[in-house]
């Protein structure tokens, strides 16, 4: 009897090989032979599941960016949704620092999101992904922040979509330089900065 395979499951699964030798040797390195190789697949398979390498490459932004997104939910439905027992604090902290790299698969997932964005400038079919992404971020951080404002938490004046943008420019910032230099950047002055931004928009109240 011949082998069922998942469709859904083989996309995703060469999409993780494509991940894995970017990680390595750069997403340069990521042709469809070497991410066949890496699959354990004849090339003619990875064919089969997609039409081009520019779909491939699309297909896997997306894949990590799903990623993203679903280990940040956990935090944003913990925070956005209290029981009368969270400390709304900690927890806006804990869901803001899921966007930095604190750890090592963090830092990698960090520097392969950094590798599609730098590659959406001049491949055209990887922007509306990055610009969904950016999206999301600053739509996150703007609810997070009309939150703390209904809960006494910041001044009733702020601006909330500016304080959007700069928190989310923070994070970037910070993300950014902890992927390129981890050692001058550790997670623990990475968790300083962001508490110290904190806590000066509460302070302002």
């Amino acid at each position: 009897m011949p082998k069922i395979v998942d469709p859904a499951a083989r996309r995703r699964a060469v999409a993780q090989a494509v991940l894995s030798v970017a990680a390595r040797q750069g997403l340069e390195h990521a042709s469809l032979r070497n991410v066949a190789d890496e699959a354990g697949l004849a090339i003619g398979s990875v064919r089969h599941y997609f039409a081009d390498h520019d779909e491939l490459m699309t297909f896997t932004m997306r894949e990590l960016s799903q990623r993203i997104s679903d280990r940040i939910r956990t935090h944003a439905e913990r925070l956005l949704a209290p029981d009368g027992r969270t400390d709304r604090q900690a927890a806006t902290e804990e869901l803001l620092a899921e966007f930095l790299p604190l750890d090592e698969a963090r830092r990698q997932e960090a520097a392969l999101w950094l590798a599609f964005t730098a590659a959406a400038q001049t491949r055209p079919e990887l922007r509306p992904c990055a610009a969904e992404m950016h999206t999301d971020l600053h739509a996150l951080m703007s609810r997070v922040l009309h939150e703390a404002r209904s809960a006494g938490g910041l001044p009733a004046g702020m601006d909330v979509e500016l304080e959007s943008t700069r928190l989310a420019a923070l994070l970037d910032g910070l993300t950014l330089q902890a992927t390129l230099l981890p050692d001058r950047y550790p997670p623990m002055l990475l968790r300083q900065v962001l508490r110290r931004h904190l806590g000066a928009l509460k302070s302002d109240s």
